[in-house]
């Protein structure tokens, strides 16, 4: 990760949030803010080309009109979409995508696009609905221990900057329940033994942060209604783009692609140490 977060534009309002997200965090952590477009030769022409410089341009004034004193750079990209974001990824500390797009962002993020971009990126990948209008102080993070280890880290610098307490969720998904008694407690003591284990995890991280308030908290359900509900009362949400137990494939399969359709607050995903990885 550098100091410096990226933020693809196209001028469709999710994107405008993304920016919007974006500016705000680069002025809470003093970081600098790249905004970039998406203008692929084949759609090149004069109209075109004057067209995504004054909407780039525009929303650098929007950046710097809410977060003076932040650098703001712009650039317009010649494509492909999908190789200039991940290629801007390796040098950013995040970057921020709204939910859906228009021109070169169509159908990003809640497409196989962006499925394929969460499994691909060097950098935490930030998805963005609408721009908020609550804040709740609060930081959301699917932690399950293993790979999930860089998403709490994120998820603890974006509650230090906001201020906001960080609420650690771990669920559990068991198998379909059997109708009898015995079977039925065997599954209930498992995941009392997950639930003791994750809360014994998340101990190390309160005891190293103690200027962070940490919450956490065990389910017994799937991991997509779990974040979803978290999010409703969520600044954010952080998982990680692999998971193990509760959250396995989180991101890249179908909790992945659960959170992103359902969540109301906007999703970072983030890869493991090491920056991009292969999808599977």
């Amino acid at each position: 990760m550098t100091g410096r977060i990226v933020a693809g534009v196209d001028g469709s309002p999710p994107s405008m949030a993304a920016v919007e997200w974006a500016a705000a965090d680069a002025r809470r952590r003093s970081l600098a803010l790249r905004l970039v477009h998406v203008c692929e030769q084949w759609a090149r022409d004069a109209g075109t080309a004057e067209y995504c410089a004054g909407m780039l341009e525009s929303a650098a004034d929007r950046a710097r009109g809410l977060a003076p004193g932040v650098e703001v750079g712009t650039e317009i990209l010649a494509g492909p979409v999908m190789e200039d974001l991940v290629t801007e990824s390796a040098g950013a500390d995040s970057l921020v995508l709204g939910s859906r797009g228009l021109g070169g962002f169509a159908g990003m993020v809640l497409g196989s696009t962006s499925l394929a971009l969460a499994g691909h990126a060097a950098s935490p990948v930030v998805v963005v609905r609408e721009a908020a209008t609550v804040r709740h102080g609060r930081i959301v993070v699917g932690y399950d221990g293993g790979q999930s280890q860089a998403a709490m880290e994120y998820a603890l610098a974006q509650a230090r900057a906001q201020e906001a307490e960080l609420l650690v969720l771990y669920a559990w998904r068991p198998p379909i329940l059997s109708s009898y008694a015995t079977a039925y407690r065997v599954l209930s003591e498992g995941f009392e033994q997950n639930a003791r284990a994750a809360a014994e995890q998340v101990v190390p991280w309160r005891e190293g942060n103690p200027d962070v308030r940490i919450l956490d908290d065990q389910v017994c359900d799937h991991p997509v209604a779990v974040l979803r509900n978290a999010s409703s009362t969520a600044d954010l949400v952080v998982v990680g783009s692999r998971g193990l137990g509760g959250f396995t494939t989180a991101m890249l399969g179908s909790v992945s692609h659960g959170v992103l359709h359902h969540a109301v607050c906007p999703v970072a995903v983030v890869p493991p140490p090491g920056g991009a990885h292969e999808a599977r």
